[in-house]
């Protein structure tokens, strides 16, 4: 039986969400915006019935068994850690910091029958899928590097808001970058150890954000991951990603065609998807073998939402109906067909690599990636500045 949905966000994602619920077969009861008006207008757009600014209306709601939450990223741990203690299925995107990470890791192991997954699409796009079983079945041997470049326009909204503030999640290693960290660790099977990265904002100020305003996200990085921690996050791995090289390149400084390319390369090959498409080639081959083409399905590629994310999106979408309809009661589901979906742990070691490459931004230096076993005391800072104004 197919739960209810409740949607919080009135984005780009959220506007292409509820057609792909529909379309198998979820009813979509509730939508949440941050104002009156965007929820109502989107609500009208869209046909759902109830619409409201107030989060616990949306959480309280009788049929919603099934929350998606996509709104901006300080908004998300209180959303989410909230749903699950009243007993609904979250289905959400990253955090905005590792602390906020932590305390929805902390809530989805307090409520282990519910669903709580991170909802990075690219782990269900079919060209991932199936390049993730090539590499089991040893298509590039032995592998060693994988490199990542995405491109594309300004990721800023038209006017002032979290996308421009780093602090708030915006940037494109936050929103674009993550997805690729968690990708790459759920590729390679391993986890990164130390990074080294390198963050620019080109665009400060733009026609519609000037004055006293100013952009402090990122719209160019570029960073490296040395990989040796188990994806299971059990220590250093013996899978095939253990001492992987990763490299990744975001530019959002190139208004025209969107362009994502993921590579890994082997001792005995490599495999390349870009796009939607996959590709390989052995060594020795004589020119590169369309494996895997575009499956198609989910429509043309949406404003803000590039044709990947919008196949993967779809995909993620089935994965959903599949692990709910077999089931008797609405909140229960099946862990099966959702088991290559990113956890809430996932989420937690992605923040922490973000946080990571950002701190080598600021010191030019290799940092090391540890993931948090516990919450941080938020009176730490102010005790040890009291301590050093005593002495």
């Amino acid at each position: 039986m197919l739960p209810g949905v409740g949607v919080f966000g009135t984005g780009s994602t959220a506007r292409v969400l509820v057609p792909l619920l529909r379309g198998e077969g979820f009813e979509v009861h509730a939508l949440w915006g941050r104002s009156e008006e965007e929820a109502s207008s989107l609500a009208q757009e869209l046909g759902i019935l109830f619409h409201t600014s107030q989060s616990d209306d949306v959480l309280l709601h009788p049929d919603v068994d099934l929350v998606c939450i996509y709104i901006s990223p300080p908004l998300t741990r209180q959303i989410a850690v909230k749903a699950l203690g009243i007993g609904k299925n979250v289905v959400c995107e990253k955090a905005a910091t590792a602390v906020d990470a932590f305390k929805m890791v902390t809530a989805a192991q307090y409520y282990p029958q519910l669903l709580s997954i991170v909802g990075n699409a690219l782990r269900f796009l079919p060209a991932f899928v199936a390049m993730q079983q090539l590499l089991a079945e040893g298509y590039v041997g032995e592998l060693q590097v994988c490199d990542s470049r995405v491109y594309g326009p300004s990721l800023l909204d038209q006017s002032y808001g979290w996308t421009c503030e780093e602090l708030m999640g915006g940037g494109g290693l936050h929103t674009v970058g993550s997805s690729l960290v968690d990708l790459l660790s759920h590729l390679t099977g391993a986890r990164a150890v130390r990074v080294h990265g390198l963050l620019r904002t080109f665009v400060g100020q733009n026609g519609a954000i000037h004055g006293i305003r100013c952009v402090t996200s990122d719209d160019f990085s570029f960073f490296q991951m040395l990989m040796g921690g188990s994806a299971s996050g059990r220590g250093v791995g013996t899978g095939t990603g253990s001492g992987v090289c990763c490299t990744v390149t975001l530019n959002f400084n190139m208004p025209g065609a969107f362009v994502h390319e993921v590579m890994v390369v082997g001792s005995a090959g490599r495999l390349i998807a870009r796009g939607t498409e996959l590709y390989g080639q052995r060594n020795g081959g004589k020119e590169e073998e369309l494996l895997l083409g575009d499956s198609g399905g989910t429509g043309q590629e949406v404003k803000d939402v590039p044709l990947p994310h919008l196949r993967g999106l779809g995909s993620m979408v089935t994965a959903l109906k599949d692990a709910f309809q077999a089931q008797e009661e609405r909140r229960l589901w099946a862990r099966g067909p959702v088991a290559m979906a990113s956890t809430f742990e996932d989420g937690l070691y992605v923040q922490t690599v973000v946080e990571a490459v950002t701190r080598s931004s600021r010191s030019g230096e290799w940092e090391s990636v540890e993931v948090m076993t516990q919450e941080p005391d938020p009176n730490q800072n102010l005790c040890e500045v009291l301590l050093i104004n005593k002495n």
